[in-house]
């Protein structure tokens, strides 16, 4: 990838909204600061060595110039059209991107990263950042703020930035259901217990850091991804309805924790949003939606292609991808990603605005 070409994520970012930067005077959200996997990572990985990544073509193919930017998709992201409801840059940067300044960075940035998790071991799998590791660049990020814009205006944009986490996936289709180590050391409603206190973990890190409004994103219905799907060994091409009720139980749990940390963490304001049902109706009824094809993901075969599959597979790669809910075998097309983030979008803008 060219200099140039890694330049442009926030050289558009910058285009788009006039060079724009720092807190915007009179909005309650003046920033969305994000944590989590593919599902929000907007290119971070493209600066890590693994090889999970998606900074190559047919990625990114509808995205504003038509080019690669490391997100998972072929546009944006549900985390860039949650922005952008929120009055905010309508995409937000990778934070390990080097071009991008501070000053862009000070109204949204993502710490994800592709193929993470909860879990440390998840992350090990394909070598990607660890939530602690993100967690340390918000710690740096928080430092980066102070010196840019003094500590008054730091603490503004820390405190009432909205936090949204989407992770969890991973833990079990990459890792639990996939690897042995962790079915030998828990069962699963051990593994979700263990999980679960990692997520406490990190939300009482960034409240300890002054974040006070946050999100957590449920999981979606992990079972009916294409790559699910073709795995499911009892049932070939239909949905594992295994891995569906674990998203089910584990978004239920989700829920308490909400609760639990709000009624012990003074003045946080953590929402669950359950975006688990929306994706679930798209998949059984995906013609209500405008949707031609639920069951294969744009590129490829859509069956199994994701990440460098993809690029290999370009002759068969679909010709609108708006008729498609996934673009890969994993992941979704924009058009799904803006119908997960009205989800948020309508969980949150009543609460934070």
């Amino acid at each position: 990838m060219s200099s140039f070409q890694r330049y442009l994520p926030c050289l558009i970012l910058l285009l788009l909204h006039g060079g724009r930067g720092g807190a915007v005077a009179g909005k309650k959200v003046p920033a969305i600061i994000v944590f989590g996997d593919s599902s929000v990572d907007t290119g971070n990985n493209n600066f890590i060595p693994t090889i999970a990544r998606s900074n190559f073509w047919p990625y990114g193919r509808d995205y504003a110039n038509g080019l690669p930017t490391g997100r998972f998709s072929n546009g944006r992201l549900a985390t860039d059209f949650i922005s952008e409801a929120f009055g905010l840059p309508p995409s937000i940067p990778a934070y390990l991107d080097e071009k991008c300044t501070i000053d862009q960075l000070a109204t949204g940035v993502s710490f994800a990263s592709a193929a993470t998790g909860l879990d440390n071991a998840t992350a090990g799998v394909l070598s990607v950042l660890t939530l602690g590791e993100q967690l340390a660049y918000f710690n740096e990020y928080t430092d980066r703020l102070k010196i840019a814009k003094g500590e008054a205006a730091a603490k503004e944009i820390i405190s009432e930035a909205l936090y949204i986490w989407s992770i969890g996936t991973n833990d079990f289709i990459e890792n639990y259901y996939n690897l042995p180590e962790r079915r030998m050391q828990y069962t699963l409603g051990e593994y979700e217990a263990y999980l679960l206190g990692l997520a406490e973990a990190a939300i009482r890190r960034v409240h300890a850091l002054g974040g006070r409004k946050m999100d957590f994103t449920g999981l979606t219905p992990m079972g009916c991804l294409p790559a699910e799907r073709i795995g499911n060994r009892g049932d070939p091409g239909a949905c594992n309805e295994q891995y569906n009720a674990v998203a089910r139980t584990f978004n239920a749990k989700l829920q308490k924790l909400v609760v639990k940390l709000n009624e012990e963490l003074l003045g946080l304001q953590l929402v669950f949003a359950d975006t688990y049902q929306v994706l679930a109706n798209v998949v059984k009824k995906p013609a209500d939606y405008g949707f031609d094809n639920a069951v294969q993901g744009c590129c490829g075969t859509g069956l199994f292609e994701a990440g460098y599959f993809c690029s290999f597979s370009t002759s068969t790669l679909c010709k609108n991808a708006n008729k498609y809910v996934f673009f890969d075998a994993i992941h979704p097309t924009e058009k799904m990603y803006r119908l997960l983030a009205d989800t948020v979008i309508n969980t949150t803008l009543h609460v934070f605005m």
